[in-house]
C-alpha cells in the first residue's frame, strides 16, 4: 500500500534550521507584514508598561475615594498582565523589546499617564500651580489612557484578523478589557465632574485584578 504524502512535513525552511521561523513564514505567506507587526507590539508593549507604572502613581493619589482605588488598581494590574502576555509573542516573532528601558518608554506607543498638576512630572502636585490633582482630574487620564489604548488593539486586530490567529486573539481578548475599562471611567467621570449618570454595566469583581477575560485566558497570574 502506497504511503499517504505529508504536506506539512517540510517547507522552506530546512530541517533543523534554528535561523528561521515557520510560524513567521507562515504569517508572510498570508500577507502579513511581520516586522512592522512587531514593531507595532513593541510600541504597544512600551505602552501599556508606563501605563502600569504610571497608573501606580494615580492609584496613590486617589486615597478617600476607595470605589475609584480599586477600580484604577482593576486597570494597573491588568495593564502589567498585557504587558507580560505582550512580550513573548515579540520573541515568537523574532522580535525584542530594547534593551535600554528609557528608549523601551519613548517608544510606548500612548502618552504618558502624568498625575495632574505635576507639570508633566517635573514637579510636586500642585506645586507652581496652586493645584493638586483632584479625582475627577485623575479619572479624566485614566480614561483618555484607556482610549489610546483601544486605538492601538483596534488597529493591531484589523491587521492580524484572518491572517495571524494567535496575535489576534491575544489583540482581541486585550481590547475587550481597554473598552471596558473605557466604560467604567466614563461612569466615574460623568458623575464625578458633571454629576451625570451614565452606566458602564460595571460588577464587582472577587479581587483587583481579576478581569473576567484576563483571568480565564491566563493573563493574569498573581
Amino acid at each position: 500500500m502506497a504511503i499517504r504524502q505529508k504536506p506539512h512535513a517540510t517547507g522552506k525552511v530546512k530541517a533543523g534550521d534554528v535561523t528561521q521561523r515557520v510560524g513567521v513564514e507562515q504569517l508572510e505567506a498570508r500577507g502579513v507584514n511581520v516586522q512592522e507587526l512587531i514593531e507595532k507590539l513593541i510600541d504597544a508593549a512600551g505602552a501599556e508598561f508606563t501605563t502600569y507604572y504610571y497608573y501606580t502613581i494615580l492609584r496613590m493619589y486617589l486615597a478617600g475615594n476607595e470605589d475609584y482605588k480599586e477600580i484604577c488598581e482593576d486597570a494597573r494590574l491588568e495593564d502589567r498582565a498585557h504587558f507580560e502576555l505582550i512580550t513573548p509573542r515579540i520573541y515568537e516573532l523574532g522580535g525584542s523589546i530594547p534593551y535600554d528601558i528609557r528608549e523601551f518608554a519613548d517608544r510606548a506607543g500612548c502618552p504618558d499617564a502624568y498625575l495632574p498638576g505635576t507639570g508633566d512630572g517635573k514637579h510636586a502636585p500642585g506645586e507652581g500651580t496652586g493645584q493638586g490633582p483632584t479625582a475627577a482630574s485623575i479619572l479624566e487620564v485614566l480614561l483618555e489612557a484607556e482610549r489610546c489604548a483601544i486605538r492601538t488593539w483596534s488597529e493591531v486586530c484589523d491587521l492580524t484578523f484572518g491572517k495571524d490567529p494567535r496575535t489576534y486573539d491575544m489583540a482581541a481578548r486585550i481590547l475587550n478589557e481597554e473598552v471596558e475599562h473605557e466604560a467604567w471611567f466614563i461612569e466615574l467621570v460623568s458623575m464625578e465632574r458633571d454629576g451625570v449618570v451614565r452606566p458602564s454595566g460595571h460588577f464587582r469583581r472577587g479581587a483587583p485584578g481579576e478581569a473576567p477575560y484576563s483571568k480565564n485566558a491566563g493573563f493574569y497570574n498573581p
